[in-house]
């Protein structure tokens, strides 16, 4: 009887599935989702590159002119006077760029400009010519009648020296003073106040040494011309560096 119930009871139940050799069918494979795996991957791309161009937005260099010596107001920029400069990218500045340095002779120095600067457009200018009512003389004094550190831009007042005025109106040899004291100790008033100067022709030490003479020229009121040729023809002028001068 118990065994008829055993054999009633194993044909109700359905025969395991085996593969051949007796192992497991393999299971069901887990769904996998690509499109997540490409959007991670995609997002990691975007990040790197997007590190990328902040670096290379940050390491953007130009190569610009930057000055060696200061250059006076008015004056062309020599060749001798500039350097190559990396400096940062920036299209709110108008740099002048080292390939063209070639066009600086068509310019001039708007302004002052100082060692180590920069150059950028709004320094330069085209204009050569000599403000309204000026004009330039040129010079040739001996040592003494000039502050021995005169640069260009510096701002001068020209004494008449070598001569002095008697009470009696007639002109005799004396002693004017030196550029110490603006060559006052004649009581000769100045020939020219707040005149700027243009150039110094220094040369070598050697040519002055040689010639004696130190090449300027300076910029001065039309009104003031007559007088101070007169002197400098003479040989009488004296150059006093104002007080207010930057030098």
């Amino acid at each position: 009887m118990k065994t008829q119930e055993r054999g009633a009871a194993g044909a109700g139940r359905a025969p395991a599935l085996t593969a051949p050799g007796g192992d497991r069918l393999p299971s069901a494979p887990r769904e996998r989702k690509p499109a997540l795996a490409a959007l991670a991957v995609l997002l990691v791309l975007l990040g790197a590159l997007g590190a990328t161009v902040l670096v290379m937005r940050a390491g953007d260099r130009v190569e610009a002119i930057a000055l060696t010596e200061r250059v006076p107001r008015g004056q062309p920029v020599p060749d001798s006077a500039i350097k190559s400069v990396m400096v940062a990218e920036d299209s709110d500045i108008q740099y002048v760029r080292w390939e063209q340095r070639g066009l600086l002779k068509k310019y001039r120095a708007a302004a002052d400009l100082v060692d180590g600067s920069v150059l950028v457009g709004s320094m330069l200018t085209k204009d050569k010519g000599i403000e309204a009512g000026k004009a330039v003389v040129g010079l040739s004094l001996k040592s003494g009648q000039y502050p021995p550190r005169l640069e260009e831009g510096d701002t001068v007042s020209a004494y008449r020296v070598g001569r002095q005025t008697t009470s009696g109106g007639s002109d005799e040899p004396g002693d004017g003073g030196d550029a110490g004291d603006g060559g006052s100790r004649g009581g000769n008033p100045a020939i020219a106040e707040g005149a700027r100067v243009q150039s110094v022709n220094k040369g070598s030490d050697d040519s002055v040494a040689s010639s004696g003479n130190l090449p300027v020229s300076v910029v001065v009121d039309k009104s003031d011309v007559p007088e101070l040729t007169s002197a400098a023809s003479n040989g009488e002028v004296s150059l006093v560096l104002d007080s207010d001068t930057g030098s």
